[in-house]
């Protein structure tokens, strides 16, 4: 409910409250106000609490869409498509498993010779034609 007030309004609210109420008065405010949302808190778990007892097993099926409606709020995209093609692996082709001699989370060897990289060639100067690729012709 109060996931948008940051540190600055509520700030700006005690400053505001020390003006109203004055210096005598803001720890009166203070405490009742303390008193009143744990009242408030204590009843709404006091509700759910009976509501719980009542419905029994009923409260769990109808508490389930309300879950799914809150992970809808975390929704990722590339955690979906992963989860509903390769059913939830996160490494599906293997690639995080792969060192000498080791297993892949699929079973097979992982493979252990990697391509030798070329080494960067070094940029051309000012003038300076390409060499010609001889196994090209």
């Amino acid at each position: 409910m109060f996931e948008s007030v940051g540190w600055g309004e509520i700030l700006v609210l005690i400053v505001a409250g020390l003006f109203i109420l004055g210096p005598e008065r803001l720890p009166e405010a203070a405490a009742w106000l303390g008193r009143s949302v744990r009242k408030v808190r204590d009843f709404a778990s006091g509700a759910r609490q009976q509501l719980k007892e009542e419905m029994g097993s009923d409260f769990e099926q109808f508490q389930k869409p309300l879950e799914d409606l809150r992970q809808l709020r975390n929704f990722d995209p590339r955690r979906a498509v992963t989860q509903h093609l390769f059913d939830g692996d996160p490494d599906p082709l293997g690639i995080n498993g792969l060192s000498g001699g080791s297993v892949k989370p699929n079973g097979y060897p992982a493979t252990t010779t990697t391509p030798a990289a070329k080494p960067d060639p070094e940029p051309l100067k000012p003038g300076e034609k390409p060499p010609t690729d001889p196994d090209a012709t």
